[in-house]
């Protein structure tokens, strides 16, 4: 789809829900607390939005968990990822409808209610994207195994600086602190230390000193 596998299809879904559901909420928590209308028409606006993209998200996640290459480790963070999916669907789109119904009839009980609902649909959200996290960025899930032996390989090689970078990383180097073996070469007069007089350098005293033997 427009040169996107489903893995990524499915992280392109997932951004709307994770940034809409949350302010949603909150937009619906200000206005059942200080009672204006607009915000918490706009979070139902919002919460319905959110929603239709988990849906998206939970759909490209399944397409998504058949095209990938896996383990068994990815394996059963997947079910665990898709059954977080569904409880996150399920929770919000239950808060949806019912706002859709009930909205204008609703008292403050049923509002408190109905926002209790999207705390614990937020919960969800939060748990699933902890799960998706940890299976991107722990056990490469969505990359390849011909991509992930070919940038091993790559890794394996070492990388060549630009002209001027190693050159900045290695004046980094003399910011490491006390003990930084690069002091070693600086020269002598550059430190402050102050040297023990010498007895047969000759002296002078301020004016107004008293007469005495030196």
């Amino acid at each position: 789809m427009f040169g996107y596998d489903w893995p990524r299809v499915h992280a392109m879904f997932v951004a709307f829900p994770v940034a809409l559901l949350p302010i949603a909420v909150i937009f619906d928590l200000v206005g059942l607390t200080r009672k204006r209308e607009p915000l918490r028409r706009t979070g139902l606006v919002l919460l319905v939005i959110g929603t239709l993209a988990a849906g998206g998200a939970v759909l490209a996640g399944l397409q998504a968990g058949d095209a990938i290459d896996h383990g068994n480790a990815i394996h059963h963070l997947m079910e665990e990822h898709e059954n977080l999916g569904f409880f996150t669907l399920g929770t919000f789109g239950i808060v949806a409808v019912w706002r859709l119904l009930r909205d204008r009839k609703m008292g403050g009980m049923e509002r408190s209610a109905a926002l209790v609902l999207s705390l614990v649909g937020l919960g969800f959200l939060v748990d699933t994207g902890y799960h998706g996290g940890k299976l991107v960025f722990d056990h490469a899930a969505g990359v390849t195994n011909a991509a992930l032996r070919a940038e091993l390989i790559d890794r394996s090689e070492g990388h060549v600086h630009a002209p001027g970078e190693a050159q900045h990383e290695h004046h980094d180097d003399h910011d490491e602190g006390p003990g930084d073996p690069h002091d070693e070469a600086a020269p002598a007069d550059s430190h402050s230390h102050s040297e023990a007089p010498n007895p047969a350098a000759p002296h002078s005293h301020p004016p107004g000193t008293p007469p005495h033997r030196d």
